[in-house]
């Protein structure tokens, strides 16, 4: 935390943008101006300012929400920011052209910072680079409190908490499971998708981090036992029925994998987790999981042909800044179940959570989940042993992340399976 008192407990870095107008809408909507100092940030004060004036129009208690001005280039302006508030809540990406500039500007200012972020081969930087000055500085950088990757790592701490306090054993392996949703994607989001391709075409280390399942683990702890994510159809081995690949297993798994690492493993080193989507059963089943994973092995390669790429960012991908409607953010919805399987001293034992929400999941949810894990840093509600460093949301919030969650609709519910059903828990 920086060390005079600052001005302002979040800003929103990012406010005019889609993503970025949703959590400024969401904060000022859950909170008032005596309950959250809060500011909206970017370049462009005149747009800003309509954004505040809106913002301020639709709620009671905001008469004016103060605007900081900046540019995600000019290390000056992002420095005078971070020194002014408790915790920067950006949602500017491409995180790998715009980000490393504002994280910077953090860590020296001892402020702490969430995104949205499911570039892992940024976070891979991000970590090499700045997580010992973040250690220092007492900054927290915890990445990815969206969609990415908030349900799954959370919801594996969710699992193994309960597995800890209930039968004193972690659990060896946990699957994820994108059981339903639906929702929309804007223009930043893929831009942010595509970068991550860019960079693997051109970048050898980010070609490695996507190619490690533990690449996002401190140095030193990049291997084990983990074989990364499922690229095929698959029988499941603990639900019978079949699966498919998982379009956002490679960052949550990686994502998972550094908290367990972070928190000094907690759930054993030869601990597994995986991500997919499942199917049904039989033949049916099957032929889906076969189409949806022809589907998704057939958009990476088209994305690592540079010609194609280029194509499809330019001709096919809506631009940056467009993205659902309000209606439309808040009509989607989503459900990820998870199943834990470990061994206990009175024999094998199963716990199962749920993590869902009844909003688009990339943007009315992602909304919900970014703002209160800023609030969650800035009063310093969080269970966790770092004061700072390049964290991620279980290793640098954990579990009362999930408490704000349920008091704003989320299901965040664990126990042990019975009859189909999640036995919901107090935790």
């Amino acid at each position: 935390m920086t060390d005079a008192d600052p001005t302002y407990d979040v800003v929103v870095w990012g406010a005019t943008g889609v993503a970025g107008r949703f959590t400024a809408e969401y904060l000022t909507e859950r909170y008032g101006p005596d309950d959250l100092a809060l500011a909206i940030g970017g370049r462009d004060r005149g747009k800003l300012d309509a954004v505040a004036a809106d913002l301020a129009g639709r709620s009671d208690a905001w008469d004016d929400v103060p605007v900081v001005v900046g540019d995600a280039t000019d290390a000056e302006s992002l420095r005078a920011i971070a020194r002014e508030t408790r915790v920067v809540c950006t949602t500017v990406g491409p995180y790998t052209r715009l980000g490393t500039p504002l994280v910077e500007a953090c860590v020296e200012a001892g402020t702490d910072y969430c995104d949205l972020t499911g570039e892992v081969n940024w976070v891979r930087e991000t970590v090499d680079r700045f997580h010992e000055a973040a250690v220092d500085s007492s900054a927290r950088i915890v990445h990815s409190c969206g969609f990415d990757s908030v349900p799954a790592d959370l919801g594996t701490l969710l699992v193994q908490s309960f597995a800890a306090e209930t039968f004193d054993a972690p659990c060896e392996t946990v699957r994820i499971y994108l059981e339903g949703g639906s929702g929309s994607v804007s223009g930043g989001t893929l831009a942010s998708f595509g970068e991550l391709f860019e960079a693997a075409a051109t970048d050898p280390l980010a070609r490695e981090t996507l190619r490690n399942p533990y690449s996002l683990a401190p140095a030193g702890e990049r291997s084990g036992v983990d074989p990364g994510e499922q690229r095929r159809p698959r029988r499941d081995p603990l639900r019978g029925a079949w699966t498919a690949p998982s379009p956002m297993a490679s960052v949550n798994e990686r994502v998972i994998r550094r908290s367990n690492a972070l928190l000094g493993y907690p759930w054993g080193r030869e601990f597994r987790c995986s991500e997919v989507v499942p199917t049904g059963e039989g033949l049916r089943g099957a032929t889906t999981a076969g189409l949806v994973a022809g589907g998704l092995g057939a958009f990476s390669a088209a994305m690592s042909i540079g010609p194609v790429r280029s194509a499809l960012r330019r001709h096919v991908f809506p631009d940056p800044g467009e993205g659902p409607t309000r209606e439309e953010a808040e009509a989607g919805h989503f459900r990820i179940r998870l199943l834990g399987r470990g061994t206990a001293t009175e024999g094998p034992f199963t716990v199962e959570a749920e993590f869902g929400a009844d909003r688009d999941p990339g943007y009315g949810a992602t909304a919900r989940m970014l703002g209160e894990s800023a609030v969650c840093l800035a009063r310093d509600e969080v269970d966790s042993p770092f004061d700072g460093g390049v964290l991620t949301p279980a290793s640098g919030i954990g579990l009362p992340l999930a408490e704000r969650l349920r008091e704003v609709g989320f299901t965040a519910s664990v126990g042990e399976p019975s009859a189909g059903d999640t036995t919901e828990s107090g935790r």
